[in-house]
């Protein structure tokens, strides 16, 4: 936003009409407003501010203050134009306040009520152009085009005279206030309270991890028990929520995993070594045990055979000896032995022939 020209009568302390050209002030680039008190330093930029948002910045803007200058001729209006180029449009603001002016007939005063004008400059003809008389039209765009509203202009653009030198004579405390309420900062202060509670939030958070992980890591040193490598490499001392104890933690359970699988390793090949060597030995137990049966069995034939013969004066095992010698006992011999009787007789038979012829 750039202004151009500043155009007041009857306004404030000024009784006539007063113009100020901001373009030969800013010629140089930086201006300073300077005068005794009450030759209406504060005035000029309070005209800039009702040009703009139709209100003054401050408590100038009380209820019952007026805006019309005493000094003023009756049949003098107060009014404020304003030039200035914003948004890259060149505009021209009119503002008149509620006033009240002698009456046209009779005697007496009557009160006109508040104008405005908003009017933008046509680079190309060179002449202006009405845009409306609406106060709420003409507030809205402006407020579009700067960008900010009057009490944020106010705070931002404009400080107010009586605010700053309050602010001046306070002390440290006093002065954050009153820049927080100048400023607006109610909303930082909002935002950093709400930092402070997410803060607070991913500290406990932190912290709960930290002792769950801390009972998990205890676990794991009581059954990894109280080795060497427990004794070498213990469980950080750190309490939770401290920076680092995760990285800590995790170290040590690194080592301690790599140290049970070393004494997993070792324990698997002593059990290795051990079925190796003994594979042997259940085999000759189990051949002993088979030859003491058949001892035993054979130290008990000899007892079985002994038993005393039945009432036909035949023995008890006659059965067990006429199957050893192929014969089954009350019935004809089986056939191998018959052969073996054939061939007995065959060797007989010549010497009952010749027995037979020479009788």
């Amino acid at each position: 936003m750039r202004l151009h020209r500043l155009r007041v009568t009857a306004f404030g302390p000024f009784g006539g009409t007063q113009e100020v050209d901001f373009d030969a002030l800013s010629a140089a680039g930086l201006f300073l407003l300077h005068g005794v008190t009450g030759a209406g330093k504060t005035s000029v930029l309070d005209a800039v501010c009702y040009a703009l948002y139709g209100a003054v910045p401050g408590a100038r803007q009380s209820p019952g203050a007026v805006l019309r200058s005493d000094h003023a001729a009756p049949d003098t209006v107060t009014e404020v134009l304003l030039d200035l180029t914003v948004g890259g449009r060149r505009l021209e603001i009119t503002r008149r306040p509620q006033q009240n002016r002698p009456k046209k007939r009779g005697n007496g005063f009557t009160t006109e009520k508040a104008q405005t004008w908003l009017r933008e400059h046509d680079a190309r003809d060179g002449v202006w152009e009405a845009l409306s008389r609406s106060h709420q039209e003409v507030g809205e765009e402006i407020g579009q085009l700067v960008g900010m509203s009057r009490e944020q202009f106010c705070q931002v653009v404009l400080l107010p005279q009586g605010d700053f030198a309050k602010f001046l004579r306070s002390d440290a405390e006093a002065r954050g206030r009153l820049l927080g309420r100048l400023f607006d900062t109610g909303r930082f202060a909002a935002v950093e309270e709400r930092l402070a509670e997410l803060r607070r939030a991913a500290e406990q958070q932190v912290r709960s991890g930290d002792e769950r992980l801390l009972n998990l890591a205890q676990r794991m040193a009581q059954a990894a028990g109280d080795g060497a490598d427990a004794r070498d490499w213990p469980l950080p001392d750190r309490r939770p929520g401290e920076p680092g104890l995760a990285e800590a933690v995790l170290e040590w359970a690194a080592v301690a995993r790599a140290g049970a699988r070393e004494r997993l390793a070792v324990a698997e090949c002593a059990v290795t070594r051990a079925h190796r060597g003994g594979r042997g030995r259940p085999r000759a137990r189990g051949a002993r045990t088979a030859g003491g049966r058949l001892g035993a069995r054979r130290r008990a034939r000899p007892l079985h055979r002994a038993r005393p013969a039945g009432p036909r004066g035949r023995r008890r095992d006659a059965p067990d000896r006429a199957a050893a010698r192929g014969v089954r006992p009350g019935g004809p011999p089986r056939r191998a032995h018959r052969g073996h009787l054939r061939r007995q007789r065959a060797q007989d038979a010549p010497g009952v022939l010749r027995a037979g012829r020479a009788s």
